[in-house]
């Protein structure tokens, strides 16, 4: 079985594709088919995410790209910007992952997220659609360039070890 284990930014040639939702791409340890069938290991580091585009290399060299699978979502629109401000607030206050997109957000789809968001007077309309939420504050998602021009990520506050990220599913 091929052992996928190291992030690269490069390939000569990709071997083959692995299609995940957002869900696993969020484990460091799996076991997949790719597109092609064939059953794949995938062992990262933890806490690493894998986004679409990404390309995991095995100890053999071989390169696999890793693609997002469409899943059931809720794409989030509203009148003004204001407005969507105000429900990325509501979500962001329930620790609820979400993409940030022009003019609307998208999130997994939850039954009692919706309600809040159309109560809110958002629109919320059902999309199968591929789902890469923000990183975080603290997830790595943006660098600043240094007083040397380096860039680098420089965390303003301490980052917490383990960060209740809501789901949907989860009972309180």
């Amino acid at each position: 079985m091929l052992t996928l284990h190291t992030k690269t930014e490069q390939a000569e040639q990709i071997y083959g594709q692995l299609e995940l939702p957002y869900e696993l791409r969020e484990k460091s340890r799996l076991r997949a088919r790719l597109l092609s069938g064939e059953e794949v290991a995938v062992l990262t580091v933890r806490g690493s995410v894998m986004r679409h585009g990404d390309l995991l290399m095995a100890s053999d060299g071989r390169t696999v790209q890793i693609l997002a699978a469409a899943e059931p979502t809720y794409k989030v629109e509203c009148d003004s910007a204001q407005s969507l401000l105000r429900c990325a607030f509501h979500l962001g206050n329930r620790h609820t992952q979400a993409q940030v997109g022009a003019g609307c957000l998208r999130i997994r789809q939850d039954p009692v997220l919706k309600e809040m968001l159309q109560g809110l007077g958002a629109t919320v309309s059902e999309e199968m659609a591929a789902f890469e939420p923000e990183s975080g504050a603290y997830g790595g998602g943006h660098h600043h360039a240094d007083h040397d021009g380096h860039h680098g990520h420089h965390p303003l506050a301490p980052i917490p070890l383990r960060q209740r990220i809501h789901r949907p599913g989860d009972t309180q």
